[in-house]
């Protein structure tokens, strides 16, 4: 492959992602280059991709994609880096507590019947079946008992607070937002309960519900679809 790219790693939605030549980049593009960066914050990167330093911690990889996810949308819809960058950080640091917490399995206590019923709020019918219940529940109570960093929603299948068979959504969640964090938590959490680990689910979740939001007339099918799935 050409400089600055060394090899492809993965692609996400309608983004291939490259590990490239950060030294390259710095000395011949632009020094402003860090960690990673996409199109609308380098012109030189081409929309589709993104770029990641090769010279970086290995295992950071799904961090900064997701960060790029929600920085490229926020920037591809008129957002100005400095606001998109605040926002993306804010959703890489949600991740990186949450890998913490399924690679800690922490739990401060066995959840109490009495402390269910007080977290959950609304019981979403409409999304819910045999196999599976959606809630939706009080945020600020979850983060109280469980865990400080719960944030738009949740399953059993990672959080082990959460009933089995559970979805759950904070209150907290804007009624705009809340079938695309659903569509992405009824997907991680189908593909969990087969096997897979967080990271991969999650990837494969960033990119089903980046792809509906750009594609909304078919978030109903693809969430409907997903939910019948769950097990």
């Amino acid at each position: 492959m050409k400089k600055p790219y060394i090899r492809k790693i993965a692609a996400v939605s309608k983004f291939d992602v490259y590990f490239v030549d950060g030294k390259y980049v710095r000395d011949r593009l632009s020094e402003e280059f860090t960690n990673f960066g996409q199109h609308y914050r380098f012109r030189f990167i081409p929309k589709n991709e993104f770029w990641l330093d090769d010279e970086r911690t290995p295992g950071e990889e799904e961090f900064f994609i997701d960060h790029l996810l929600v920085e490229n949308h926020l920037m591809a819809k008129g957002l100005n880096y400095d606001d998109a960058l605040a926002r993306a950080d804010k959703v890489e640091m949600k991740e990186r507590r949450k890998i913490d917490f399924v690679k800690k399995g922490i739990l401060p206590h066995r959840p109490k019947e009495e402390d269910i019923k007080k977290v959950h709020k609304e019981f979403l019918e409409r999304y819910s079946t045999d196999n599976i219940q959606v809630w939706i529940v009080d945020g600020e109570l979850v983060r109280d008992l469980y865990f400080i960093d719960f944030t738009e929603g949740g399953h059993d299948q990672v959080y082990h607070f959460i009933p089995p068979h559970e979805v759950w959504l904070d209150d907290d969640l804007q009624l705009k937002e809340l079938k695309y964090v659903l569509l992405h938590e009824v997907h991680e959490r189908r593909l969990m309960a087969q096997g897979w680990p967080y990271p991969k689910a999650h990837r494969s979740s960033s990119h089903i519900e980046y792809y509906c939001r750009h594609h909304p007339r078919e978030l109903n099918a693809n969430l409907r679809q997903e939910i019948e799935k769950n097990k």
